[in-house]
């Protein structure tokens, strides 16, 4: 049954999603909204396979987010999450469940045909992992574009998925956002790795999104880094 549900799924989700990544240019033409409409259209399509399909479902825990002023924001304030990254499930679910924040995405995404042209007009974080200094400059600008536009920004720290029991280090982009931006960072557990492994099958389970109190702007990058990295994998059990 787990296979056919796979099957299904591949065929649904991935059929589905073809017509509706081409057509995103014509929405593009109307302007950043109507990409936002047609992203979660693309977004909501998901979840409802995932559900439908694989029996995937989410728990939200911990501090809420958005209070009076809708998900996306703390007290009205944009702010940068911080998320554990374990499967493509979280890439697409918090995007719609923080209202449209700006993802910080590696270049090589960014390339692909169609998809990264509507991606960049989305409006995503294009990050280079070469690191250079002129792609670090090009970030922030982004990022700070992104602030202006009072959009919250979203970031894997590790800077990329991995497996559970995987802790990796966190990469330099997130202390340089971090110390540049200076705007409270929310970080988000999430075990999605165990229903959506790197390899073989998903299965029937719930994926829990935690979300962490907001830590304040302004520490040292050795305690902001040590705080987000145990935050993240709150939900995690290290390999032994």
């Amino acid at each position: 049954m787990i296979a056919v549900r796979n099957w299904l799924f591949l065929l649904v989700f991935y059929g589905g999603s073809v017509p509706i990544v081409l057509t995103s240019p014509i929405s593009a033409l109307f302007g950043w909204r109507a990409m936002v409409v047609h992203t979660h259209f693309w977004t909501r399509f998901h979840g409802w396979a995932t559900r439908t399909i694989l029996g995937i479902h989410q728990n939200i825990e911990g501090a809420r987010f958005g209070d009076t002023t809708g998900p996306g924001h703390i007290g009205g304030v944009p702010v940068l999450y911080a998320a554990k990254h374990q499967a493509m499930y979280e890439t697409l679910e918090l995007g719609r469940m923080l209202r449209n924040p700006a993802i910080v995405m590696k270049q090589e995404l960014t390339d692909i045909p169609v998809w990264g042209w509507a991606a960049r007009r989305y409006g995503v974080i294009v990050v280079d992992r070469e690191a250079s200094a002129g792609a670090l400059r090009r970030m922030l600008r982004e990022a700070r574009a992104a602030l202006a536009e009072h959009r919250s920004i979203l970031i894997f720290p590790e800077g990329t998925r991995v497996a559970p029991g995987e802790q990796p280090p966190l990469r330099a982009g997130f202390a340089g956002l971090y110390q540049m931006l200076k705007i409270p960072v929310v970080p988000v557990a999430i075990n999605s790795g165990l229903v959506w492994p790197k390899h073989g099958a998903k299965v029937p389970g719930v994926v829990t999104f935690r979300f962490g109190d907001p830590i304040p702007p302004g520490l040292p990058r050795a305690e902001i880094e040590r705080r987000v990295h145990a935050a993240i994998n709150a939900l995690d059990t290290p390999q032994t």
